[in-house]
């Protein structure tokens, strides 16, 4: 027989081997078992024949293991062991809220709303976990289509029948100037007044950049080009330098600016500048009934804890 081809012994076999080695007897093994006696010597001269070892030694004065029994006992019970935590595991993903999940999020809103959502999904789900990566619209969503993430926390929409897509809350976009900027001490200004308007965004991979290059267009501002941030904290602190003005996120308004001193922020007279926010997944994903649950809590969440910064779309 070609070695290749030559079967491996079930969990069964196994079970049956471990189980008369430890009681060294046919009868007691069958009974703890549940089994026949004639089925367990069955299984186990099977368990002999396709292994080519004699396991046992039957003789008048009872069972003995062979030295080839011995050998094999410990990896028996290894493998057992292993293939009752495989059951367990299993048995436990059967509930999705045990899961690790692979969650990506965009640089310019995970590290300013997961603070506010972890904690009480974690008191909710004790089980639950995620591995979060963070990283820019467009490579979460082929991150995604690729399997390298179970789901997604992005600004981007993304019309496609491979994928789930729920709206979860939209956030404003606020103009943020210097204290010292020629408009600083109006909290609403009109959109006239920053035409020329020198304005900082992030680098062009993000979501961000395209709208905020979209609203510089319709309000006549300056897209700066030569210095793009690379995060939102670099955009403040460029900001703070008196190299131009920029549109952060609420979310990261709300977390990261508390002195006035140093900006200020306002608004656009009679433009609602916002960014929606949508959880996504595969439609083929397991756990999408889940997801869709999960979707439900977090809307919840920050219903409860962010409704002065955010809107939920329910």
């Amino acid at each position: 027989m070609n070695q290749g081809s030559q079967k491996s012994p079930s969990i069964s076999q196994i079970k049956y081997f471990v189980k008369v080695a430890k009681t060294l007897s046919f009868r007691r093994a069958a009974q703890a078992l549940k089994i026949s006696q004639p089925t367990l010597t069955n299984q186990i001269a099977a368990l002999e024949k396709l292994l080519n070892l004699q396991l046992f030694e039957r003789s008048r004065s009872g069972t003995v293991l062979t030295p080839q029994g011995r050998a094999l006992l410990s990896q028996a019970d290894v493998l057992l062991q292993a293939s009752m935590r495989f059951d367990e595991l299993a048995r436990d993903l059967n509930d999705d809220s045990q899961t690790t999940y692979r969650l990506g999020v965009t640089t310019s809103v995970g590290p300013y709303l997961l603070p506010h959502i972890l904690p009480k999904l974690h008191k909710k789900y004790a089980q639950l976990k995620f591995y979060v990566r963070e990283d820019t619209s467009t490579n979460l969503l082929q991150g995604l289509y690729n399997g390298e993430y179970d789901l997604i926390l992005t600004d981007q929409v993304q019309k496609s029948t491979q994928l789930v897509e729920i709206p979860l809350f939209i956030e404003p976009l606020k103009f943020v100037m210097a204290s010292d900027h020629r408009l600083a001490g109006k909290h609403i200004i009109d959109p006239a007044d920053i035409k020329g308007e020198v304005v900082l965004t992030l680098e062009g991979a993000h979501h961000l950049h395209d709208q905020v290059q979209a609203l510089c267009h319709k309000v006549g501002a300056v897209l700066h080009r030569d210095y793009e941030g690379t995060s939102l904290d670099t955009l403040r602190q460029m900001v703070v330098m008196g190299m131009g003005s920029t549109f952060l996120p609420g979310l990261y308004i709300h977390s990261e600016i508390h002195r006035p001193n140093e900006l200020q922020v306002c608004e656009l007279k009679d433009m609602g500048i916002v960014r929606q926010h949508n959880l996504m997944w595969r439609n083929t994903s397991s756990s999408r009934v889940f997801f869709r649950e999960l979707t439900q809590y977090i809307r919840l969440i920050i219903n409860t804890k962010l409704s002065d910064v955010v809107s939920v779309i329910d």
